[in-house]
């Protein structure tokens, strides 16, 4: 599509939505259209960023001829009916994290979306923060030496309310798609080839989705990785990437703009900033408009694919099972 204005489209308007129309606003671009099951929410939604089109009916969205990328902010378990009644009609889908609950739905969304040309992306911030992309040159341009070594965590304390998403079945709840998804997506990042040795730990919340997990990952390089996450306790949002000649230390991981790196033979150390942290779906944006216009590798839908395969492979070794999949 070689078009330099695109009518985005929002569906939801929760927190991350109000997120991405302050990004698209910051881009001198207008909203076209949201739509969200709770009709007043929209219209509240609209009034505030000066939305020109709200939808009675959010379903008239997909088929609205005027709309060219949908942004899809709802509930995860929720994005694959929404994604493939979009795709069938033309519509380019940046969708929040994690993209589907598992390898046979995205799967199912990627082939529609090849057979109608459109562009499938997961709103992933690794993917899209410029800081991500500069320590991916140095990685890959091999300053620090091989890659060895990645350690993450990521652990949030959330109040055992059983009916909060985070906890509930019925919303797809859980550490694994919730926060694992940034940690994996962060290995998945600079790891040289998917990993294709997982091991795992488990402990489950009363609801039944997983609270806590412990992972072990190594590719055929023999790179290998650590993940800790859970969602009953504290963990700082830490990655580290350990090379031959150097390491790299990076917190607040999910939308870092900061980096240090020690050299390990001088220690010497060397701080890397680039980009802003409260920009992250500015940045998401402006690559989903680049993937749109042409450049689909900006979209990085291989490593989408890479994670949630992952993903779904550790949910099958613990039975771990949403309504949704027993259908």
């Amino acid at each position: 599509m070689n078009k330099k204005e695109f009518n985005w489209a929002i569906l939801g308007t929760g927190v991350v939505a109000n997120e991405m129309a302050n990004a698209l606003k910051k881009a001198g671009k207008s909203i076209y259209a949201v739509g969200n099951r709770t009709h007043s929410k929209a219209v509240d939604f609209a009034e505030k960023y000066g939305v020109q089109k709200v939808y009675d009916d959010f379903h008239e969205m997909f088929s609205d001829e005027n709309v060219d990328i949908i942004y899809i902010t709802t509930p995860h378990n929720t994005h694959i009916d929404f994604m493939l009644e979009a795709i069938s009609n033309g519509k380019h889908i940046l969708c929040e994290k994690s993209i589907t609950l598992n390898s046979d739905e995205l799967n199912k969304a990627i082939e529609l979306a090849e057979k109608n040309n459109v562009v499938l992306a997961e709103a992933m911030t690794i993917y899209h923060m410029p800081l991500y992309k500069k320590l991916k040159e140095i990685v890959e341009r091999g300053d620090l030496g091989e890659v060895r070594m990645i350690q993450m965590n990521f652990g949030s304390y959330k109040e055992y309310n059983m009916k909060n998403r985070f906890f509930n079945m019925n919303l797809a709840g859980g550490a694994l798609l919730d926060i694992g998804v940034y940690a994996i997506s962060f290995v998945r990042w600079f790891m040289s080839s998917k990993p294709n040795q997982v091991l795992s730990q488990v402990k489950y919340a009363p609801t039944g989705v997983d609270e806590q997990a412990g992972i072990l990952l190594m590719n055929d390089e023999q790179e290998m990785a650590t993940i800790s996450l859970t969602l009953h306790s504290k963990q700082p949002k830490r990655g580290m990437i350990s090379c031959d000649k150097g390491y790299i230390e990076i917190m607040e991981y999910p939308r870092a703009q900061k980096a240090v790196i020690t050299y390990t033979e001088t220690g010497e150390r060397e701080e890397i900033e680039v980009g802003k942290h409260e920009d992250a779906l500015f940045y998401e944006m402006q690559d989903m408009e680049k993937a749109v216009m042409g450049d689909r590798e900006v979209a990085r839908l291989d490593y989408t694919k890479d994670v949630m395969e992952i993903m779904t492979g550790i949910r099958k070794e613990w039975g771990l099972v949403y309504p949704e999949e027993r259908k």
